[in-house]
């Protein structure tokens, strides 16, 4: 099965256009640094602990491809690009490698980044609260029990959390 991503990749990461009227190639930062101003939108990948996380965007296609060729049980055209995230307060970017299906809004691939922030806060709350990085494995196998039991347990504290933060049933008088 073929599935749509956005990946983080480093600012020297290599991306070239092919089949596209205007051609483009080189580094990430330079590719971004080449943009028209009229190329950003201010967009929020969603809500932090203080609201709407905004960054400005710029996205990119590079290539349509048919993705049968990569995929015999899939059609149609999907395509390769480059998102693009600036912080509005100090101006540093965030690149990422992109393939979904032509014509997906970037404002769908901003919130499929964004969705990284909770996972990583996630994985950081299971380091602290659950030890997650507390292991010395000296196999592969004991190393994956580890965070087999500690991601267990740490879905399990979610369950619970959600159903103590649950607004309770309304007591009803029996007649």
């Amino acid at each position: 099965m073929s599935w749509a991503y956005v990946l983080g990749v480093a600012a020297n990461h290599v991306f070239r256009s092919w089949g596209k009227k205007q051609l483009i190639g080189g580094t990430a930062a330079k590719i971004a640094q080449s943009l028209p101003k009229s190329a950003w939108r201010r967009l929020s990948s969603g809500e932090g602990t203080k609201g709407p996380r905004l960054h400005d965007w710029a996205y990119l296609e590079l290539a349509d491809l048919d993705v049968a060729q990569y995929n015999s049980t899939l059609t149609g055209q999907w395509t390769r690009g480059l998102l693009i995230r600036r912080n509005i307060a100090d101006g540093a970017m965030a690149f990422f490698s992109t393939w979904c299906r032509k014509g997906t809004p970037a404002k769908k691939l901003i919130a499929v980044e964004g969705r990284r922030w909770a996972i990583e806060d996630s994985f950081e709350s299971a380091k602290n609260e659950l030890g997650l990085d507390h292991n010395e494995s000296r196999s592969w196998h004991g190393w994956h029990r580890h965070v087999s039991l500690v991601m267990l347990a740490f879905a399990m504290m979610i369950a619970i959390r959600h159903h103590a933060n649950a607004a309770p049933l309304k007591k009803r008088l029996h007649s």
